[in-house]
């Protein structure tokens, strides 16, 4: 049972994500055309950001950040997926995947040495998984991890890394050793972005989500000490990844919930002010049917996207249950923004438009944090799995 984040009690939780609605909607709204053509987030927004803390907001506070949990996390995500969401990208990672492997898996003296940086915003992380060949499957990793001495060498090459272009730490996954029946032979390592051997490409030039950065990133002959190696542990990567990776999910499962809304609402207000032969569009029943869908949309994936969270929180389910949200609830911002500029007509397929961006934008959740079709291999398995141990 969910009773509550007692480092963050109900009362300072709603003040906290009051003053992130009124930053995302007077602050961040206004300048979505300026991001996305500028394909930057402006200077004074990431410092306003850093201000509120949001590098930090699902860091401990004990680590210098606000300490939210994964039910807070997902209010979080809905309020920051109403906007671009290059904004959340900028500090994602930090409080996501990447900080989310330190506070879980890191020694207490990794921990102290990164995560103050981390929640400040002093330290951008990024999450070194995806790779050529190892996209959605950590299982494929081909980056090597070779004792030397009492440190490592790593090489290899990651692909499609946010935030690379502004690293200070990259979160490394990489093979120690071949699998076997009891060792995966995945390390994660944490490797300071200003390492001898690291080579990072250039932007990527990507359909949507204009201000969030990733690039490719090449580790050669790149050596590491001994207090790189996450929990000290050779055999730890696997398990980290796939721990991360699940609350990610669910993080992105209440993003695209947000996006879905912000997709329902321009549609509403379209459809209640355009008109079509001196009537509003908003009185035909198609239109209302669509938008009748999109709504449909949005309250299902806000039920799922938060008990997944509660789930998670209390222990009850951290497999199924994310992957569930994070398929549902992806796919549904693909269709409600698919319906928005429906309901626009040709004025959705224009550059300024919201519609048009938040279309390209929710088009990369269903595959980040691993796609649908891993998503649905995941919750199928599973199920069939806790089948085959029930009936044994």
């Amino acid at each position: 049972m969910y009773t509550g984040n007692p480092d963050v009690p109900d009362d300072v939780f709603s003040d906290v994500l009051k003053q992130l609605s009124v930053f995302v909607h007077t602050k961040v709204m206004p300048r979505e055309l300026e991001i996305m053509s500028t394909d930057a987030i402006p200077a004074d927004l990431r410092a306003q950001a850093a201000d509120m803390g949001l590098f930090g907001y699902a860091i401990p506070q004990e680590w210098g950040g606000l300490g939210l949990d994964l039910v807070q996390d997902a209010e979080f995500a809905m309020e920051l997926g109403y906007t671009s969401l290059s904004l959340r990208s900028m500090f994602g990672t930090n409080n996501g995947i990447a900080g989310q492997v330190l506070v879980g898996f890191g020694t207490d003296e990794q921990k102290a040495r990164w995560l103050p940086g981390i929640a400040s915003g002093d330290v951008v992380a990024s999450f070194a998984l995806t790779e050529p060949g190892a996209g959605s499957n950590p299982a494929g990793l081909k980056t090597a991890a070779k004792p030397d001495g009492d440190g490592w060498i790593i090489n290899g090459t990651k692909q499609y890394i946010t935030n690379a272009t502004e690293a200070g730490l990259f979160v490394v996954f990489a093979r120690t050793a071949r699998a076997s029946a009891t060792s995966t032979g995945i390390a994660v390592f944490l490797v300071p972005g200003d390492a001898a051997g690291i080579t990072v490409g250039s932007k990527d030039a990507k359909m949507g989500q204009e201000g969030s950065r990733t690039a490719d990133v090449a580790f050669t002959d790149v050596r590491v000490g001994p207090e790189a190696l996450v929990g000290g542990d050779g055999d730890i990567g696997y398990r980290a990844a796939m721990t991360s990776l699940a609350r990610g999910r669910i993080h992105m499962a209440a993003l695209a919930v947000g996006s879905a809304q912000r997709a329902l609402d321009e549609s509403v207000a379209y459809a209640a002010t355009a008109t079509q032969g001196g009537t509003p569009i908003g009185d035909f029943q198609l239109v209302q049917a669509m938008i009748a869908d999109q709504q449909t949309g949005v309250l299902a994936g806000r039920a799922l996207a938060r008990e997944a969270a509660r789930l998670y929180v209390t222990g009850e389910d951290r497999r199924i249950a994310p992957s569930a949200a994070k398929l549902f609830c992806t796919e549904m911002a693909g269709k409600n923004a698919d319906l928005a500029v429906q309901v626009h007509g040709g004025a959705g397929y224009m550059r300024e438009v919201a519609v048009e961006r938040i279309y390209r934008d929710v088009r990369l959740m269903r595959l980040y944090e691993g796609t649908s079709e891993i998503q649905r291999l995941i919750i199928g398995g599973g199920l069939v799995r806790q089948a085959q141990r029930s009936a044994s």
